[in-house]
This record gives C-alpha cells, structure tokens and sequence, in this order.
C-alpha cells in the first residue's frame, strides 16, 4: 500500500513536494496539507496470487459465461415476433430453459457494467464509483475481483465495505456538500484503484503550480477576466474548484489559481472563500484568462443569458479584484510556491491522484466567534509559552482528564489520611512539584478545557438516551470532530434522521450538534455511548477523536520508534483519563510500564504479543458468547436500554512493538470481529506493512499524524517522554498509598502569628471575601485583581504568568491584556516599607507574593500547626488558646460570595476538599481538649462552629454524638438522632453511625419512631 512520508531534517532543503521553496530559495515547511513523495510497498506472493485469482476469476465471468451459453445453449430468444397462439403452447422443458438463460444473460450483462464502472473508477483515480442500478452484491463483487488485480500494479485503496461513506472526496463523483449555514469535517474517504503514476501526478502537481508562480503569478493576465458562478448541487453532486478547474482550464490540478484569486474576497452572501473546500451555490469565483468553457465562464458585460441580479453581484464582485490581487501581491512569488506546497491551497492538493480529504468546519458561521476568539487568543500566547511543555497545553481534553484524575487522586489521599490513623498529612495540602513536574502541572491547569469535556460527555450521553427513548439502535461511529466547540459526528453508514438537537451534516453520514444546543443538555443516567473515541490531532482548528472500537480491523502507525512511542503514550494517557467513557480496559504491550499509576483500575501491562494473543483469544470468545446469549449484534445495542452498565465496556489494545508475521495474522483474525465486540486495536509497524492493517498511519518527525489514503494530515497529539515521567511523578505523589518522605504535616507557608507578625496586606478569605490593608481599585478592574490575588495567596509556592491568565480568562488573552493586568496588579499591592515590591518573580518565572502578603487561610494552617506541633504539645493553655483563634477565623465556605461565572479555576483546585478537613480537625482538636476537663458543652460549641464548614464530616457527627451523650440529657440525644436520619436522606445513616447510636443510645430506634 502506497505510503507518504515527511521528508527528515536532513533532507528539508532538497526538492519534494512536501516542502516549497520560495523566491529567495528557502526551503519553508508548508502548514497545510502538502503532497508528499509516495513510497509504493513490494508486493508478496500472496498479493501475486490474489491478482491471478482475481484474473482467472473475471475471465471465467466475463468470457467463459457468454461463452458457454452461447456455444451450449445458443440464443435464447426466437428469430421472429411470436404470435398470440404461443401464450397458449404448453411450457416444456425447453422453453423453461430458455426463460433461465435470458436470466443469465442479464445477470452477466448487469455484472459486466459493474466492472466496466469499477475498472474505470479504478484507473481514472474519480473517488467513490457510481452505482449500477439493482447491482449491490454484484458491484461488491466486481469491486473486489478489480481490487486484487490491479493490487500489484496500482495505488491500491481501501475496499473495505461500509467506508464509503466515512468522508467526502473533492473527486468527479463525490464531492464535499457545502451548505449554506455549514461545512462540516469528513474523515477518511473510501478510495478507489489508482493508476501506479499516483505520485508522478502529484509532482506534476506541485511543480506546475511553482511553475505559475516562477511565472509572475496570476494567470488572469493571459486574456480577458472572467467569472464563473457557483452552481447548487445536483442530487448528490456539488460544485468544486476541482471540477470547475477540469472543465474550464482543463486541469483540475489548478484549480488553486481559482482559490489564490478568490481567497478573503467577499462574497455576495457577505462571507469569504477561506478553503479550498469551502465554496457555497451563488458564490462568484474569478477565472484564469485562459479559461474555457461555454456560458458557465460568465463576464460580467457580455452575460444576456443571466438576469440583472446577478449581473450586478458580478460586477460587484469585480470591483474587489485589485484588492485581492493587492492582498495576494503582498507575498510575491512564494505565495504561489506556497499554494503549490498546500500552505495557503486549501485541503485538497493532492487530486491528482484521486485522493481524498477532510474538509474543516466553516470559520464565518457567527456561533463560533467565541471558538474562533479563544483559537486567535490562544495563538497570540503560543509564542511565549515560558518554557511550559506545548504538548500538553495544545491537548485540551487530554489535560482535562490528567487533570481531574490528578484531582480525584489528590482528594482521596486527603480523605484517606483524615479519616484513616491519626497523623498523616490530615488537613494539608498535597507536595508542592517541582521540576519538570511543576511545569506540566502548569501546562495541564493552562491546556486543560473542562468544560469542552463537560459537553461532550453529556451530548454523547443525551444522544443516546434520546435513541433509546425512539427505539432506536447506536449508530456506528467512526469518529468525532470537535470544531470551535460544534461536535460532527461521522457515521459508518446513514442511520436515518438525528434526535433533536442534533441535525443533519454535509450528508447522511454525518450527524452535528452546535455548542449553543449542547449546553442545554443535563446530566442522564444512560451508559458512555462511545467510549473509545480518542483524539488524534487537529487539523485546520478541528479536533478529530478516533472511535478505535469501532475500526473494522487493526489501525497500524509507523514512523521512527520515540515519535510513535509519544504517540501511543498521548492515546493510552487520554483513554485512561477521560471524562466521556464509564468503564474500559487499556492493555499496553511492549510499552507503558510505568503509566499504570494513571488509571490503575483501567491499565494493565502485558509483557509480549504472546501473552496478549492468549488473553485476547479468550476474551473475543466470551465476548462473542455473551453477545450471542443477549441476543445482541454488537455492543451498541448492549449499551442502551436494560443491558447498559453490564458488560459492554470496551478493551483497546495498544501494541507499541511491531508483531512477527505470524503473530501479525493472527492478531487480523482477531481483529475481523472486533470492532462488533468492543475491542480495538492500535499497532506500530517500523515498515508500514501490517497484515490485516485495515487503516494505516505514520507519524513524521515533524509532529504530523499521515494517513494518506484516508485523507488525513494531522498536527499530532503526543506526550513525549519527558512529559510522560513527569506526568507520572505527579500522580505517583500523589498516590495515596505511598508514604511521605518528609515531615507532611507542616504547611507549606508558616506566618508569625505574634504580635509583631502583623501583615501589612491581609486577605480573608474563609468566608466572604474581604482584603485589609489596600485600597479598592477601579471597579471595572477590581474584579479581575481580586481574583488574581486570591489564586496568588492560595499558591503560595508561586504561580506561572500563563496559569494566571488562563485563570483569569479561560478563552485566552494576548501577552499585552495579560502584561497590562501584572502590571496593575504589582502597582495595586506596592511596596514594602523596605523598598521590596510584594509582587514579585523568582527564578522560573513564577509570581510570589511576600510575606507580608497574607490569607486567613494561611493563619488558619499556622495557627493548628503550632497548637498540635509546636508550642502548643508542651502547654495545654496555649494549645486551646490558639485552636481557639484558628476556629474564629472560619466565617463560612472559601469564597462564599464569589461572582457567578467568576473563580472557576477553584474546580482544579483541591483546597475545596482541604479546608473542610482542615476546619475539621480543628474543631475535633478543640473538643478534645475540652472534653479533658469534661467541658461538654463547649466542646458542643466547637464542633458545631466546625460543622458549619464541614458538614459532611462524618468524625464531627460522631464527637458531636458522645458530647452530647456526656450531657446525660437521652432527649437532647434523640433529637440529634432524628436531625442526623434527616440529614442522611434516602441513603440512611452510615453503618459506623448506627454502631455508635446502639453503643451511646440502645433506644434510639424506638425513641424516634415514637416521636414520628
């Protein structure tokens, strides 16, 4: 299978068309996709074989069929026009003969037509070939038998059944239907047997476009200018640059000198031409001067045939000519190199050979100004990244599931330390990373898009519950594109009308839900539809999510070892991660050892393909067994209605090492069935030749994820080492069975809480928030400085500019907003009285506040570490005292005023969990030191103080329970009993509740039962 591949470093300044050289003769990578030198794999035997099969097999049909009936049987029909009297002859075996010959004849007629469309779609590189009416099984067949022969002597595509409706090609029979409202992303368009001079076409290609801009660029000098307006589609077919190229300047290969003299001019509609894919009925397209064609090229003066509307769009149009070319002319000769290459030529350069692309979502629909500003906002700080890791910080729904599983992870430490021995790290805070580790945290808080998650999972979700209430089935997915917030679903056939909201796409196969509907969508109850989806890259601003449970076969990926090795650590990181799947299982071979800590309940590492082989055969029996016994055709069916939640969760299997040939056929065998059962299967090949590799990829040094005969080139999403260990180290530290190396329980920021300990800033915020000390600022500013200090003090080990800003604005700033606001914020705070500013920036680069910068939270931390270990341990006068003054300063939750739709960082942070354990074990520490001297009543007081805070603190109820049971008052008892069975709700009370109720008060059932 013909493969494309990225030219090295080494070799950038040598003469491919995956690179363009501009009129200085440098050599510039192209950002968009640029034809690529095709590399045609050696055959095998077995492909030989196949060939020959396939030949003798099409002879046999085509000329032994004919041939034995007319050498055996003869014509079948009578010479003359039979008369009346033969309706009434007596129907012999003859004549019964005859009737089943003429049957033949049409059924080898009908078959002949089908190769004769199949072979000329084959060699003429068209795309998707038409259908012949009433010829499904035999087209497929004819399509087969011409696959396997033209294998050894031609680009051989996919002919898998059921791809042709993954994408849209730019091709004479299938093109990319462009609605008016819309243009939606396809995927991997099935494609047909090409003519081995694929690659010669595509150098042909590029070189005649350098040739133009060598030439002096435009061709509209060469005659008159003329105009061509874009036709509505035609049933099936729609209007392309590609097939207006072909008819008019009798190459489709220009037709990027169509796109390089319409580019960013307005259309009549009031959008404008920004891809090559993207064109709409009743746009206007200005032509080369050698431009041909009849009364489709339209000029604007010489057009009788057209009314006068669209006489005036034309000369409208016309009028923005000289600024386009004013536009274009700006980047000289190169911007012709630069089509050429596929950097300014749109998505479909490669036509020459009959490939098809993906096409982007259209940037001009006003739903996605909010995207398109986060995207821009977020290029402008991609340039001063500070050093964070842009591996991460361009994966947004790979940092969001790190990150909430970093969180979850965190919070159970916590909880086990609080509630399991004394000691510990109970009430304090996580360790604080260093490192590498810090900064991919940073990179993880900057990258991370929560709510891109949010959404996703709950339309996901929505939809299926929304099937399931029609009765209908799952669709298949092949993959998911997430375009400036809009989801695309991409089926592997029509499944008929979506459930409201969600609407019909470029086609039947496509299915999109815009962001403004998805946000109106809640929480279900209803199983992960598709829980293998899993991002691949992006391409032109959309994001693309691959469905690996559902490929028909094994998806293979080569390229050099560390580049495949970062990509398979970015697909198992996210697929163990994310927030869209219930349950799964991630079988890593040949890799990955150290990534279990990620998901321990969902990673597991097998050693070799052997022991991977051993288990999967067993599973896909099982798999197929339950199915059976459900009744079930495929796990989709087993995820909705009473069989969800059961035993439909998917297994993917990443296999980093390239299988032996053996072991190879024996995993497509396993792979034939898989997609039905849930399993998926990636799998890297040093080669790029995989037995029974249903869709193959490469990855380039450059960071670009190939899938040429798919139509893909991604920016790729990877985590390389570096990252990976650290990512690693930070879950490990977090882990809450590991055992702490220092001492954990001291805080990371101590303040002199004596009398000459008096902050000069005091912030409080345990509670509403308030800051002594400062000056309010302007109010449109103060909100944005508040915040910003209050993350400050919360980090007390410093926070990285780019979180702060991120913070502070979740859809992205530029360098100057966010210099402008440090700026405000260091003349806001000033000075100490020494000269020292209490803004400043250590040796990373990180914001630290001085320590005359202080929280009541941080005097909280202060004042429970000195009463439990400093002087507090050696006097009981002082201990009460300050766990006195700790539980004073606690006025309610951290922030409780805080802005709706303000502080939404506060979700990433675990100081939320860590207060309330804090306050806590303050209030615990306080009625134990009371209950000493058996003060009950106060040590009442302390924990209902606590309680206020933490109410769902299950160790205050309990201490509240036994002070109170000190009281000796049985009805005061019962009358906490019955509050906390009200508190408890349908759940009841937790069994060590009723343990402690049946010890203090054996009565309590009865005694609350009789009061009702």
């Amino acid at each position: 299978m013909p493969r494309r591949r990225t030219s090295s470093s080494s070799s950038s300044t040598g003469s491919t068309s995956g690179s363009t050289t501009g009129a200085a003769g440098t050599t510039a990578a192209p950002r968009n996709r640029t034809p690529q030198p095709v590399t045609i794999r050696r055959r095998s035997f077995g492909d030989f074989l196949k060939a020959f099969l396939a030949f003798v097999a099409l002879a046999v049909l085509l000329v032994g069929v004919p041939g034995a009936l007319a050498t055996q049987i003869g014509w079948p029909l009578p010479d003359g026009m039979p008369g009346l009297d033969w309706l009434q002859q007596e129907i012999t075996v003859h004549t019964f003969l005859n009737i089943l010959t003429v049957i033949v004849w049409l059924a080898w007629a009908q078959f002949t037509a089908c190769v004769l469309v199949e072979m000329k779609a084959a060699l003429s590189g068209v795309g998707v070939p038409g259908r012949v009416p009433g010829a499904g099984p035999s087209q497929l067949l004819a399509r087969q038998l011409v696959a396997a022969l033209l294998l050894v002597g031609a680009t051989a595509a996919s002919f898998t059944p059921g791809l042709s409706q993954l994408g849209h090609g730019y091709d004479a029979h299938q093109k990319p239907t462009v609605a008016a409202a819309q243009a939606t992303p396809g995927l991997f368009a099935q494609q047909q047997e090409q003519a081995s001079g694929a690659a010669a076409a595509l150098a042909e290609q590029a070189s005649h476009a350098a040739a133009h801009a060598d030439a002096g660029g435009s061709t509209a000098r060469q005659g008159d200018t003329k105009y061509y307006r874009i036709q509505p589609p035609e049933g099936r077919h729609h209007d392309s640059l590609w097939e207006i190229a072909q008819r008019h300047l009798g190459d489709g290969r220009r037709y990027k000198e169509i796109f390089e003299l319409n580019k960013d001019r307005v259309q009549p509609d009031g959008s404008r031409l920004s891809e090559a894919s993207l064109i709409r009925p009743g746009w206007i397209m200005e032509m080369p001067g050698d431009a041909r064609g009849g009364d489709l090229v339209e000029m604007p003066d010489e057009a009788p045939d057209v009314s006068p509307d669209v006489q005036q769009q034309i000369g409208d149009y016309a009028q923005t000519g000289d600024h386009a070319q004013g536009a274009g002319g700006a980047q000289g000769g190169s911007g012709h190199a630069q089509g050429a290459g596929g950097a300014q030529g749109g998505s479909g350069h490669a036509q020459g050979g009959g490939a098809t692309h993906v096409s982007v979502p259209d940037q001009q629909r006003p739903a996605h100004d909010g995207g398109h500003q986060q995207a821009t906002a977020a290029g402008a700080e991609s340039d001063s990244s500070f050093g964070l890791p842009e591996a991460l910080l361009t994966a947004p729904l790979l940092a969001a599931g790190l990150l909430g599983a970093l969180g979850r992870r965190r919070r159970q430490a916590l909880w086990q330390s609080a509630f399991g021995s004394a000691g510990g790290r109970r009430g304090m805070e996580p360790p604080t990373p260093t490192g590498d580790a810090q900064d991919v945290q940073d990179a993880l808080l900057v990258g991370a898009d929560p709510e891109g998650v949010r959404l996703f999972d709950r339309s996901l979700r929505g939809l299926a519950a929304s099937l399931a209430e029609e009765s209908r089935a799952l669709p298949v997915v092949y993959a998911a594109w997430l375009s400036n917030g809009d989801l695309h679903l991409q089926l592997a056939q029509p499944a008929g009308k979506p459930p409201a909201p969600w609407q019909q796409g470029q086609d039947q196969t496509f299915w999109m839900l815009a962001r403004t509907d998805a946000e109106r969508y809640e929480d279900v109850d209803t199983a992960a539809p598709y829980p293998g989806l899993v991002s691949l890259g992006t391409m032109d601003d959309s994001r693309l999510l691959l469905n690996l449970e559902a490929v028909p076969g094994i998806v293979s990926l080569s390229g050099r070892e560390a580049d495949r090795a970062a990509v398979f650590a970015s697909v198992a990181a996210e697929l163990a991660t994310n927030g869209w799947s219930d349950r799964m299982t991630i079988t890593l071979v040949g890799f990955g050892q150290d990534l279990a800590p990620l998901a321990p309940n969902r990673i597991r590492h097998l050693e070799d393909v052997e022991a991977l082989l051993e288990t999967m055969e067993a599973e896909t029996r099982q798999r197929r067994g339950a199915l059976g016994a459900a009744g079930h055709d495929s796990v989709l069916t087993g995820r909705t209605g009473p069989a969800q939640h059961t035993r439909w969760a998917p297994h993917l299997v990443l296999l980093a090492a390239q299988p032996s040939a053996e072991d190879a056929v024996k995993l497509a065998e396993l792979a034939a069935d898989a997609s039905r059962l849930g399993i998926g299967y990636l799998v890297g090949t040093e080669t790029g030749d995989l037995p029974g590799a249903a869709w193959e990829m490469e990855i380039t040094g450059q960071g670009k994820l190939l899938a040429p005969l798919l139509g893909l080139e991604l920016d790729a999403q990877v985590l390389p080492e570096p990252q990976q260990r650290a990512v690693v180290e930070l879950f490990v530290e977090a882990d809450p069975e590991r055992e702490s190396d220092g001492p954990a329980t001291t805080p990371p920021f101590l303040v002199d809480i004596s009398e000459q300990g008096r902050p000069a800033v005091y912030a409080r915020l345990v509670g509403p928030y308030e800051i002594i000390g400062l000056d309010d600022p302007d109010g449109e500013r103060s909100a944005l400085l508040h915040e910003a200090l209050a993350l400050l003090l919360l980090h007390r080990e410093g926070v990285h500019p780019r979180v702060l800003s991120s913070a502070l604005w979740p859809r992205g700033v530029t360098d100057d907003v966010r210099g402008a606001l440090l700026d405000r914020l260091r003349e806001w705070l000033g000075t100490d009285p020494d000269g020292t500013p209490r803004l400043a920036t250590d040796g990373s680069g990180r914001l630290i506040l001085a320590k005359t910068v202080v929280s009541d939270l941080d005097v909280l931390r202060s004042l429970y570490h000195e009463a439990t270990q400093g002087r507090g341990v050696g006097s009981r006068a002082v201990r009460g005292r300050l766990l006195t003054d700790a539980l004073v300063l606690v006025r309610g939750p951290l922030l409780a005023d805080r802005p709706e739709g303000r502080y939404r960082w506060l979700t990433h942070e675990i100081v939320d969990a860590q207060l309330p354990l804090l306050v806590a074990d303050t209030g615990l520490a306080l009625c134990a030191f009371h209950m000493e001297k058996d003060r009950a009543e106060k040590a009442i007081e302390a924990l209902n103080a606590a309680l206020r805070t933490a109410p769902a603190d299950e160790r205050l109820w309990h201490e509240l329970l036994r002070a109170t049971h000190a009281t000796g008052d049985s009805d005061r008892l019962t009358a906490l009993a019955t509050d906390l069975i009200g508190r408890s709700g349908a759940r009841g009370l937790p069994p060590r509740t009723e343990a402690l109720l049946d010890e203090l008060l054996p009565t309590w059932r009865d005694a609350i039962a009789a009061a009702g």
